[in-house]
């Protein structure tokens, strides 16, 4: 069900209390304390775009497979803006990109019970009819930007909440290694060579070889060969 609310402080802090269920959708016009990756807000223009927090409940899920639902509601938005004739790459681990552009912000939040997944909560900002960003953010785009078409929301969220549902069947199905390859047929700059940051600041030249099935990003350097890196240890140097 798709709980509608003018606004709150972050759809994910209403997709928390315990009155919703599992498939429940927390849908926020505008919200005070949008989070994002990272530690960043998201910020949005009012009745734009879409800002929501999706409700799973995977008790059925080790809690080693974190990364499977991750894959899962990231494959799930490629599904649905390939429906409206959108290309969209997954960059690792969960921004959905158009080009060199970011179409698509994640924020996964997991809830363990014992050693399963008893609750995520999936926070998703879309940019859907935005025209003009921030200037000071890095690198936004919109689905009206790329197609030139005006979108009505609810009906993209409704399409989405099905594509969501259909990629979380997969992992009831413990279809974990298909959502893996697809996931990497959709990865952004996979086999590309590019620049990336460490958190001390320094920068090296490398190519996206593939991600290990608990999430960490392969990368090959012509100096030091293949390195595996968590969330946090490095960063994209981006494009603008």
């Amino acid at each position: 069900m798709i709980h509608y609310f003018d606004q709150l402080t972050s759809s994910n802090d209403e997709a928390a209390l315990p009155h919703y269920s599992e498939g429940d959708i927390i849908w926020a016009e505008r919200q005070s304390a949008g989070r994002g990756q990272r530690g960043h807000s998201w910020q949005s223009e009012e009745g734009q775009n879409l800002t929501f927090s999706a409700i799973f409940e995977p008790a059925f899920m080790p809690a080693t497979e974190q990364f499977s639902l991750l894959q899962a509601v990231a494959l799930a938005l490629v599904d649905c803006l390939a429906e409206y004739g959108i290309e969209a790459k997954i960059k690792w681990t969960n921004d959905i990109y158009v080009g060199d552009r970011k179409l698509v912000g994640i924020l996964m939040e997991h809830k363990l019970q014992g050693s399963t997944i008893g609750r995520t909560i999936a926070g998703i900002g879309l940019n859907i009819n935005q025209t003009e960003f921030d200037p000071t953010l890095p690198n936004p785009i919109s689905m009206r930007q790329i197609t030139g078409k005006v979108f009505d929301r609810r009906e993209v969220l409704e399409r989405l909440s099905q594509c969501l549902m259909r990629r979380y069947t997969m992992l009831r199905e413990k279809r974990y290694a298909e959502l893996h390859n697809d996931y990497h047929r959709h990865l952004y700059l996979l086999g590309e060579e590019h620049t990336y940051a460490l958190p001390d600041g320094s920068r090296f030249r490398g190519t996206i070889t593939g991600v290990e099935p608990r999430g960490e990003l392969k990368i090959t350097t012509s100096h030091a060969g293949e390195r595996k890196f968590l969330f946090k240890e490095v960063e994209f140097v981006l494009k603008n």
